[in-house]
C-alpha cells in the first residue's frame, strides 16, 4: 500500500510539514507497513520556501535585512537542490507576522527587506528566482523593494521618499538607471494565486489592507497613493498596473515585479507541485491525502487541495481531503478525483482548542480514514 501525503498548511496551527508528519503517524498506526511519501505543499504564500527547500534537499541562507517597520530582522532565502534556483519568500522579510498587531499600519510598512534579500542572492551568484508573495504586511506597491535594488523615487525637491504606502503620493520622478543590472540577466517566476488588480474596489488596498491594519479611511488614502504610483510607473515603463491581474498581490509588490523585472506569473500551487515532483511521486500510489485549514466552495477555484487532486487524477489515484473545517458546496471537488472530504473535529470544541490540538486531530483522522478506506 502506497499513500502520498501532500497537504498545505493549516494556517495559524500547523505548517504543511507538521501536518504531513501527523498524517503519516496516523497512517502508520493503522498500517505500520504502509509506504508513505511526504510532499508538503504551499500556494505561494507562507511556507513555500521551506517546503520547496525540503522537497528538493536544498538549503537556506541567512541574511539580516530591513523589516517591514524599518528595523533589522533575521531573514533567509532558499536555494533548491539543483543549486541554481533561489526562492524568495517575501513574508520572511516583509511579512505580517513580523509586525505586532498594535503596530500594523500599511501607511508605514515597507518591502525594502525583500529587495535586500534579492540583492543578497544576486551577489551570491543566483540568477533563477521563484518569488512567493503571500503574507505581506505592506501596501507600498513594491516601492521599498525597488529602492533596495537601486531605483530612486524622488519627490518634488529631488529627495528620496520615505518608507511605506503613505509616501507614494510624494513621488515626482522615478529614476530607473540605478536598477541592479543583474536583474536583466535573471529570470523570475512570481508564485501567486492572487489575481486582484492594483487599485479600485478589488485592488490591494481595499481587499487586503484591512488585515494589515488599514481603516476605511486609510484604505482610501492607500488606494489613491497606489493610483498615483501606477501613473508614474506607466510614464517610465509603459506598463499599466492599474487594472492588471495580479498587480495587487502583496500590497502591489506583484505589480512592481511585473513592471520592472523580466518576470512571469504562475499559480503558486502549480509551481510548488512542479518543483516537488508530486506527479512523479504519485506513480503507482493507492491514495493521495491532502488538505488545509478550511475547505469549502472556494477550494475548487484553484487552492492547493484541488490542484493536488487534479495531479492525482491524472495518475489514476483517488484523493481524500482532510480539513480543519468543512464549509458549504464542496460537491464540485468530486469531479477532480476527490472521493471524500473529512473534518478533523471529533467533537464540539472552541477554535483555539482545535488549533492547539491540530496535530493530534490530524493523526486521529488519518488513522480512521485509512482503516475505513483500506479495510
Amino acid at each position: 500500500m502506497k499513500v502520498v501525503i501532500a497537504p498545505d498548511s493549516f494556517k495559524g496551527s500547523v505548517t504543511a510539514l507538521e501536518a504531513t508528519l501527523s498524517i503519516e503517524k496516523g497512517i502508520k498506526r493503522a498500517f505500520p507497513d504502509a509506504e508513505t511519501i511526504r510532499v508538503p505543499l504551499a500556494d505561494g504564500g507562507e511556507g513555500t520556501m521551506e517546503n520547496l527547500v525540503s522537497a528538493t534537499s536544498g538549503k537556506k541562507i541567512a541574511a539580516t535585512v530591513t523589516g517591514p517597520l524599518g528595523k533589522p530582522v533575521e531573514a533567509f532565502y532558499g536555494v533548491l537542490g539543483d543549486g541554481k534556483t533561489c526562492v524568495i519568500e517575501m513574508a520572511i522579510a516583509s511579512g505580517l507576522d513580523l509586525v505586532p498587531e498594535m503596530e500594523r499600519n500599511p501607511l508605514v510598512t515597507t518591502t525594502y527587506g525583500t529587495g535586500e534579500l534579492i540583492k543578497a542572492a544576486l551577489e551570491a551568484g543566483y540568477r533563477n528566482f521563484i518569488l512567493a508573495l503571500g503574507g505581506s504586511a505592506t501596501n507600498d506597491g513594491g516601492a521599498g523593494m525597488l529602492q533596495a535594488l537601486g531605483i530612486k523615487l524622488l519627490d518634488g525637491e529631488k529627495e528620496e521618499i520615505g518608507f511605506g504606502g503613505g509616501e507614494l503620493a510624494q513621488i515626482h520622478e522615478i529614476v530607473v538607471e540605478g536598477l541592479d543590472l543583474r536583474i536583466k540577466e535573471s529570470s523570475f517566476v512570481i508564485a501567486s494565486d492572487v489575481e486582484n488588480p492594483l487599485v479600485g474596489k478589488n485592488g490591494a488596498s481595499f481587499v487586503f489592507g484591512p488585515q494589515k491594519g488599514a481603516t476605511e479611511e486609510i484604505a482610501q488614502k492607500l488606494d489613491s497613493n497606489l493610483t498615483h504610483w501606477a501613473d508614474k510607473v506607466k510614464e517610465v515603463t509603459g506598463v499599466n498596473l492599474h487594472d492588471m491581474p495580479g498587480a495587487g498581490a502583496a500590497g502591489g509588490l506583484g505589480g512592481a515585479f511585473q513592471a520592472f523585472f523580466p518576470a512571469v506569473t504562475e499559480k503558486g500551487a502549480e509551481v510548488v507541485i512542479g518543483y516537488t515532483k508530486l506527479k512523479e511521486k504519485l506513480t503507482c500510489a493507492d491514495l493521495l491525502i491532502t488538505g488545509e485549514g478550511q475547505v469549502d466552495f472556494q477550494t475548487a477555484f484553484g487552492k492547493t487541495p484541488k490542484r493536488a487532486a487534479q495531479a492525482a487524477k491524472e495518475q489514476g489515484v483517488p484523493t481524500i481531503i482532510i480539513a480543519g473545517s468543512v464549509g458549504k458546496n464542496i460537491e464540485e471537488l468530486y469531479q477532480y478525483g476527490v472521493v471524500s472530504v473529512h473534518s478533523i473535529m471529533t467533537r464540539p470544541m472552541a477554535l483555539d482548542e482545535a488549533m492547539e490540538s491540530a496535530s493530534e486531530l490530524l493523526e486521529h483522522t488519518a488513522e480512521q480514514i485509512c482503516r475505513t478506506y483500506f479495510k
